[in-house]
């Protein structure tokens, strides 16, 4: 009975826990009154394996029966099973399982050396490993076989085995598809060994191990992931050459793949070939990540290239935190790890400096390229292209804000951090730049006005102004100081060339307003007709402006037309004594107003702002009353509040019969109802009066 003991601590008689995936074809036997004569291994019985024939003999010697250990359990059959499966669990209880398994045992010796190779040859590696234990339990306990077969036998077969076993382990990511009853009897061999350590260890003292046990193939095991890891990562001709990408970009990407694709295949055909204390996910995951990791500094500490930093720093930043994770059992099973990044903190910072100085340097340069190209083009005899019938130069615009924008936008697809941190550094660059084209425009602007096409180059370099106009106030925040800054410097710009496009209009129309004092207006609606058709004549050249600039340019055109007119009104060179003088006037200057005001509209002013301008002053005019007038010029001063008494009272010199005291009571109306604010687009404070 004490010779029982270990089979009674073992398990149940039958199918055990762990070795479910034995796959082994059992041989048929001919006669089968003699299955249970058979010697109980794994590929099945043979002849040469039969212990005994007479069934009653089995009783005798249970405990020569196959002795499986708690790591090993070899059905009567001969095949390798697992717990769960026993047909008698369940129905006597634990005393009526082992007495029926005790009756049907057989007395049985372990296999030979070479019965055992015959499995390995057969790759029958669970059958294999199993009789192994039993062999080498038969040389401690001195039995036939034993006596018959040297530990130095049993270590050579040993050394087949696991040479067999790891080799197939190796390639477990290949396998698991392509022959996963293969790498299943890898497999449950090595739990085999694992299990029969893990028993030894319970019933043994550490100080009194045997030479070769414990095996310890768990730790070969992780070894041998961690080859093959490496191996796979290392092979980047696994991965297609990617055109224009870098030997560091085509690296990473490989390391990526086939890190993503490997840990699908062990997370779905793998991992549950596995018991939990492997912790099979966790082991590759974290091998895959040491490796990615361990190159991804290498790379870092090295000298690369601009682009090669940029990919390291996606990587780290963007594809392998979120790539990964796009499969969703992959990432129920990383989140759980938690692996961290593929960078320390301060190599990733480091990097990302170094990106930032290079990408900034390579904007600013982008930027002066550009502008030096867009000077060259100015000394060119060439007129520029129009685009919808407007000049344009608009190379120079796309290109400097697509280097800024696309400098961005990489930036933010590396990480929210680094795009904010170039925008800062960016927000500089543009009012930089604009600053530097404004100088060039100024340059060209005074040198060469003997060019060809002067005016069709200025008025393509105000239209490329709305390009930038309309990025910044898009992309800029209002916050932001430098919206203000590149807002300005454009205004300048476009009014600098308003003011040359301008020039030669307001030059011509200076003599004709002449006339209205010249002739005491007499022939007003004549000389008015006159500044219309000298000022039509320009304007068909301003429509080659883009629309926002050719509503401005006319209403600035509209502004000094007006002005002009209220100029001839204070040059005290008409003065009125009567009334009929005065209403005369009026009616003259109210005439001509509206005439001015449907010229102006009719050509796209949309400055009203100063169509009651001339109105008010015709109306001051031909009122009589001194209360009415007052009231009337309130309502100027309220309309505009930057007139002061000096244009009033040079105005009032056309109305010759107030008395001394009537006018001063009107200027000091004017006085005491005018607020010292300027409208934002000022009328009188433009004329000077002598």
């Amino acid at each position: 009975m004490m010779k029982m003991l270990p089979f009674f601590q073992s398990e149940p008689i039958g199918i055990r826990n762990g070795s479910e995936g034995c796959i082994g074809a059992n041989r048929q036997l001919g006669n089968p009154s003699t299955v249970a004569e058979q010697v109980p291994v794994c590929p099945g019985p043979s002849g040469e394996e039969i212990w005994s024939k007479d069934q009653e003999k089995m009783s005798e010697r249970p405990e020569a029966a196959c002795r499986p250990s708690r790591a090993s359990s070899i059905t009567s059959n001969g095949s390798c099973t697992s717990a769960g499966d026993s047909p008698e669990k369940g129905k006597k209880g634990i005393k009526g399982i082992l007495t029926s398994a005790l009756k049907k045992m057989k007395k049985t010796k372990p296999l030979s050396v070479k019965q055992v190779m015959d499995l390995l040859e057969e790759h029958k590696l669970c059958d294999a490993a199993q009789h192994l234990i039993v062999l080498e339990k038969s040389l401690s306990s001195k039995s036939e076989e034993g006596l018959n077969t040297s530990q130095q036998d049993v270590e050579s077969v040993y050394e087949v085995l696991k040479h067999k076993v790891f080799s197939i382990l190796k390639d477990s990511v290949l396998l698991a598809k392509t022959n996963p009853e293969l790498l299943q009897q890898a497999v449950e061999a090595l739990k085999e060994q694992e299990k029969e350590d893990q028993n030894y260890l319970s019933e043994n003292p550490p100080e009194q191990n045997m030479q070769f046990r414990p095996r310890k193939w768990k730790e070969l095991w992780m070894a041998t992931v961690k080859e093959s890891v490496e191996t796979r990562m290392k092979d980047t001709s696994r991965t297609p050459r990617t055109e224009n990408l870098s030997a560091v970009g085509q690296n990473l990407l490989h390391m990526g793949k086939t890190m993503k694709e490997d840990l699908t295949v062990v997370v779905k055909y793998i991992k549950q070939l596995y018991p939990p204390e492997f912790n099979v996910f966790s082991t590759y995951a974290e091998l895959y990540h040491n490796y990615f990791a361990s190159q991804a500094k290498k790379n870092a500490e090295s000298h690369l290239e601009d682009k090669d930093i940029y990919l390291l720093l996606s990587w780290v930043h963007n594809i392998y935190p979120k790539d990964m994770r796009k499969d969703r059992v992959l990432a129920e099973e990383l989140e759980k790890l938690k692996l961290g990044s593929l960078l320390p903190s301060s190599l990733s910072k480091e990097l990302e400096k170094k990106y930032l100085d290079n990408e900034e340097v390579t904007i600013k340069n982008s930027l002066t390229k550009c502008l030096d190209k867009e000077i060259q083009r100015w000394k060119e005899d060439e007129e520029p292209e129009k685009l919808n019938g407007h000049f344009q130069s608009e190379l120079l615009a796309i290109f400097v804000i697509q280097s800024i924008y696309s400098g961005q936008k990489r930036a933010k697809d590396i990480s929210a951090a680094v795009g904010e941190e170039l925008s800062r550094r960016l927000s500089q660059e543009l009012p930089s730049f604009l600053r530097s084209y404004k100088d060039a425009f100024e340059d060209f602007k005074e040198k060469s006005k003997k060019h060809r096409y002067y005016k069709a180059i200025l008025i393509a370099s105000i239209n490329n102004c709305w390009n930038f106009r309309d990025y910044a106030e898009k992309n800029v925040a209002e916050k932001d100081d430098n919206k203000a800054s590149i807002l300005s410097i454009l205004g300048d710009i476009e009014n600098s060339g308003f003011d040359v496009l301008l020039q030669q209009l307001f030059a011509q129309l200076k003599p004709i307003y002449k006339k209205f004092t010249e002739n005491k207006w007499d022939s007003s609606n004549e000389i008015m007709n006159e500044i219309i058709k000298t000022t039509s004549k320009h304007i068909s050249d301003f429509r080659t402006l883009k629309d926002p600039f050719y509503h401005a340019i006319v209403e600035k055109i509209h502004a000094r037309l007006v002005k002009e007119y209220i100029v001839r009104l204070l040059k005290r060179k008409v003065s009125l004594k009567t009334p009929a003088q005065q209403q005369n006037l009026a009616q003259n200057i109210s005439k001509n107003a509206a005439d001015l005001e449907a010229f102006c509209t009719s050509n796209g002013s949309q400055a009203t702002w100063l169509n009651s301008a001339l109105p008010k002053l015709a109306e001051i005019i031909r009122l009589q009353d001194l209360g009415a007038i007052k009231i009337e010029v309130a309502t100027l001063a309220t309309t505009y509040p930057d007139i002061r008494k000096r244009h009033l009272e040079a105005f009032l010199h056309i109305k010759a019969n107030l008395s001394r005291s009537e006018l001063k009571s009107i200027l000091g109306y004017l006085a005491d109802s005018t607020a010292s604010t300027l409208p934002g687009a000022p009328l009188f404070s433009n004329i000077n009066v002598s």
